[in-house]
């Protein structure tokens, strides 16, 4: 089965019955909130600043790839999610570029999410939009999630610049409603420990509907492996106005995506930041014209170590603080029990990795972790474990056969990568084993 959709910045027709509106077809025609589509900021960007024309179409396409990825259901779990086979279709400023490219994207695609791409390009402006002014006084633009690596790396970012007297634009994507407030906790605590060193907080919501403008639902998908690429897109695109490095603080351990097991092959983590990814996507980026600095600062360090700088950056109350009120949980289904939303699962790869990084750097762990009281609590938490797949991963060696697995770039020393691999088993093992 071949899953079809088009995102298009054209409004909808007002003759909703026409063939061709369907839920295949996605509307990002404003800033404003739809049925249909959400988002604060229109499809030219103009609330991110002068943005360049082939980094607006690299959000367009993300957003694009997003939707379609939430809209076609996957059957299997884990590592046994089947492969989907898409056909996209793409209103972007101009279609030349992409379309000489388009392998080179599908490849791309095919990499981060394991499924099968098709794209197609089609021009289309837009509406023109009143154009903000970002950045003039920022030396690098540094993505915010809401993650205990992004707001490390934030805030040793906005300790560095305060004290060369410079600063950084912080950027947020959102799209659940709980998410949102936790950045700007965040962000305001960085503020807090590095005086005058954030210019903007730019928090963007961007997401599909669940109907189309027939009334009939999109398809739903809860897994997003696409997601992380749309934050990329966001961040490049403010970059782009004054041509700055785009900090993607992500631990480089979680960055490799190393198995869980040997027949979970990193399926819980996000391909988003692993080395190949990232060059692959930068090489994109200066063949079609669009600006692709790309900077990870801690892809040779683990979660643990980057925890280390916080704390000797800070103290280690400070730190602890700070870092706890984070969130690393990849699960969403504590909900479904009436829970705050800032409680975390405490079992999913995200939360042992930070429990474990918590551990190393000597810190205490303040998170409010899920603690069942029903049997069916008890059920859904073992269910959504990968705590005895990582032990079972943790007490087989490690060596070069795994290494080749993990597709790193040519340019990398094995024995970095190996190295950095120890490093990161040892903390998890120190914490689950």
């Amino acid at each position: 089965m071949i899953h079809t959709f088009h995102l298009t910045v054209d409004g909808p027709p007002r003759d909703t019955t026409r063939p061709d509106v369907t839920d295949r077809t996605f509307y990002w025609h404003d800033a404003s909130t739809h049925p249909w589509f959400r988002a604060n900021v229109g499809p030219l960007l103009g609330a991110l600043g002068c943005t360049e024309p082939r980094n607006i179409d690299l959000v367009r396409i993300a957003t694009a790839v997003l939707a379609a990825d939430r809209s076609a259901s996957r059957s299997g779990t884990l590592s046994r999610w089947n492969q989907r086979e898409f056909k996209l279709t793409v209103d972007v400023i101009d279609a030349e570029p992409w379309a000489a490219h388009a392998e080179a994207v599908e490849s791309l695609l095919a990499f981060l999410t394991g499924d099968i791409w098709h794209l197609h390009f089609r021009s289309r402006f837009g509406t023109p939009e009143p154009v903000a002014v970002v950045g003039l006084e920022a030396s690098r633009v540094v993505l915010l999630s809401g993650g205990a690596d992004s707001a490390s790396g934030a805030l040793l970012s906005g300790l560095e610049l305060a004290a060369a007297h410079q600063g950084q634009v912080l950027i947020s994507h959102w799209s659940s409603p709980n998410l949102a407030p936790l950045q700007r906790v965040v962000a305001s605590e960085i503020e807090k420990l590095a005086p005058r060193s954030t210019t903007e907080h730019l928090q963007v919501h961007i997401a599909r509907g669940r109907q189309s403008p027939t009334g009939t639902g999109y398809g739903k998908e809860d897994s997003t492996r696409s997601r992380s690429l749309l934050f990329i897109a966001l961040g490049l695109a403010v970059a782009s106005a004054q041509r700055l490095p785009l900090w993607l603080p992500e631990n480089g351990y979680a960055s490799i995506n190393p198995p869980l097991s040997r027949s979970r092959r990193g399926s819980l983590s996000t391909k988003t930041t692993h080395p190949k990814f990232l060059a692959d996507l930068m090489t994109l980026l200066d063949d079609v014209g669009a600006h692709g600095k790309i900077v990870n600062p801690y892809a040779w360090s683990t979660k643990g170590e980057m925890f280390k700088a916080v704390r000797e950056s800070t103290d280690a109350n400070t730190a602890s603080r700070f870092l706890s009120a984070t969130s690393s949980c990849s699960h969403t289904g504590t909900r479904s029990w009436g829970l705050p939303p800032h409680t975390a699962c405490g079992e999913c790869f995200g939360c042992v990795l930070r429990k474990a990084s918590f551990q190393a750097a000597g810190l205490n762990d303040t998170t409010a972790y899920f603690t069942p009281i029903t049997e069916k609590q008890t059920t859904w938490l073992k269910e959504k474990s990968v705590v005895p797949a990582m032990r079972d991963f943790l007490r087989e060696p490690f060596g070069e056969y795994d290494l080749a697995r993990l597709r790193i770039p040519a340019g990398l020393a094995l024995a970095d990568v190996e190295a950095l691999c120890r490093r990161g088993r040892a903390e998890l093992a120190e914490a689950i084993l």
